[in-house]
């Protein structure tokens, strides 16, 4: 049985492939209402879009080489109408889950379910069917050069068999959504990298898909570009109310604009959950390093190189303490120094925001012998707060 990543996912509208982006003056806020219009929000709350039940898959053996166990045993349901990101290095089996959904790749046992069919079963009909309802982002863009921005995300519709007036009924407002009406006569060659994945993103939603799947649809972008995209994410699956599944091997990417996600490593899932709960309490070692890589997070060089895994005579234990929530802005450090007396040095730190909710990092040193370092953890742990010893320096 499939575990949703939430118990309760935000309750949003649910698009739906029979309802038309309107035309003309209407914003796209009111294409998300005609969209949500009669959709049982409450009933999809809870319903998951794309289940993963016991999903494996091998590459056989080749020449000179042996078999390959991309994914193994994945158990994984994704709320409907949530960004749920999955994240993993490279080579952990992200791209591979991915395809496994639009049906690009077949299981070797087990079932992906995706709105309620299973995908591997279905014939080329019916498959045909799932992937018009699934849009599909690409890092690399995708565009025909050939084509203007406005006839790239015509193209699926044209494929489709859709009249011309349907066309321009439907990617004029898709334009103007992602802000790119006044481009839409422009080719490629002409577009930065931004707004190639605008177009990119906008050609995805030609067909009112349920479901949009983000692979690595940033990792070519600049720091700007990507966060003006992770907004762009964000408005489509608030005002239309899309699913959105995203892939990254960037934490601060399913740190801006998932809901929901699972770390995946080694083609198994290690850790899921709320955004919030898994970035402000990792469990599992490849959590932890990917989240290495936070700003607010990651350790300064100059004290990484000085760090030693043991004490030495005089040094000072240094410690990453993690805030959540409201001991965020507690004054802890001060209130650690009065119940224990023990000498706190200050050395990095950053407060962040997760879903509107503030966590961060204190990373400090702490002088004294073991005893010391004990009673410190200890008033720590009593007051709800993880504090990691990263090393010793001098």
């Amino acid at each position: 049985m499939d575990t949703v990543l939430a118990d309760s996912p935000p309750v949003r509208p649910v698009s739906s492939r029979n309802a038309t982006i309107p035309t003309g003056t209407k914003t796209a806020a009111a294409a998300a209402q005609g969209v949500a219009a009669g959709q049982a929000a409450v009933t999809a709350a809870t319903e998951a879009i794309v289940s993963f039940e016991a999903v494996s898959k091998r590459f056989p053996a080749g020449r000179g080489s042996a078999e390959v166990v991309a994914l193994d045993a994945i158990d994984l349901a994704v709320p409907r109408g949530s960004v749920t990101g999955i994240i993993g290095r490279s080579g952990a089996g992200k791209s591979t889950l991915i395809r496994l959904v639009n049906g690009l790749e077949k299981p070797s046992s087990g079932r992906v379910v995706v709105d309620g069919r299973d995908v591997a079963a279905l014939g080329e009909d019916k498959l045909r069917e799932v992937r018009r309802s699934i849009g599909m982002v690409f890092q690399h863009f995708n565009l025909l050069s050939s084509r203007t921005a406005y006839q790239n995300v015509a193209l699926p519709l044209e494929i489709a068999g859709a009249d011309r007036r349907t066309i321009e009924a439907r990617v004029t407002p898709l334009l103007e959504l992602v802000g790119l009406s006044d481009k839409r006569d422009r080719y490629p060659s002409e577009l930065s990298g931004g707004q190639k994945q605008r177009v990119g993103i906008a050609r995805a939603l030609a067909t009112q898909p349920k479901l949009l799947l983000s692979d690595e649809a940033t990792s070519a972008l600049d720091p700007e570009t990507t966060r003006s995209i992770l907004a762009l994410l964000k408005k489509i699956n608030s005002e239309l109310g899309l699913s959105v599944l995203l892939i990254t091997h960037e934490m601060e990417v399913v740190k801006t604009v998932a809901d929901h996600v699972a770390v995946i490593d080694r083609g198994a899932i290690v850790e899921r959950g709320t955004t919030f709960d898994l970035l402000s309490a990792p469990r599992h070692e490849t959590t932890r390093a990917l989240l290495a890589g936070l700003p607010s997070l990651s350790l300064p060089a100059f004290l990484a190189e000085q760090l030693r895994p043991e004490p030495s005579a005089g040094s000072r234990a240094v410690l990453r303490i993690s805030f959540a929530g409201d001991s965020a802005t507690q004054p802890i450090l001060s209130r650690l120094g009065q119940a224990t007396g023990v000498e706190v040095n200050i050395l990095a730190g950053a407060i962040d925001e997760i879903g509107g909710r503030p966590f961060g990092s204190l990373v400090v040193s702490i002088a004294g012998d073991a005893a010391t370092l004990a009673k410190a953890q200890n008033h720590l742990a009593a007051h709800g707060l993880q504090a990691e010893v990263l090393g010793h320096v001098a």
